[in-house]
């Protein structure tokens, strides 16, 4: 079956070694909790906050070796009041998970987005 996961980051400056670590940190989260392997993945799209364009999102998930899954960046919409410097992904993947088991992960300031599913920084 193919079940989808969503997960999201914050960091503080929009700089590409900071973009780039945390991406790997939240798509190494969300991997961890699901077990999904890379072959396993169907595709990743990334989004950015207006406030972060110095790097892609994606070049992290290339540099951990997910070169086989294809992989999209996008700008998310500006609206006022939104999380700032926030980095999410939505993941799709073949697994055996009924979908009530599947785990977002939502870490740094992005665990404000989704309060009713965190569980010490990771959420289901």
């Amino acid at each position: 079956m193919i079940r989808a996961v969503r997960g999201a980051i914050t960091v503080e400056r929009d700089e590409p070694e900071e973009i780039l670590e945390a991406t790997e940190e939240l798509l190494r989260a969300v991997v961890e909790v699901n077990r999904i392997r890379e072959d396993a993945a169907v595709s990743i799209l990334f989004t950015l906050t207006p406030d972060l364009s110095s790097a892609f999102p994606a070049a992290a998930a290339r540099r951990m070796g997910w070169t086989d899954t294809p992989l999209m960046c996008a700008g998310e919409i500006p609206v006022p009041g939104a999380l700032g410097r926030c980095i999410r992904l939505l993941m799709h993947f073949d697994t055996k998970l009924p979908k009530s088991d599947v785990r977002h992960v939502y870490l740094g300031d992005a665990i404000s987005l989704r309060p009713d599913l965190v569980e010490g920084g990771n959420s289901k």
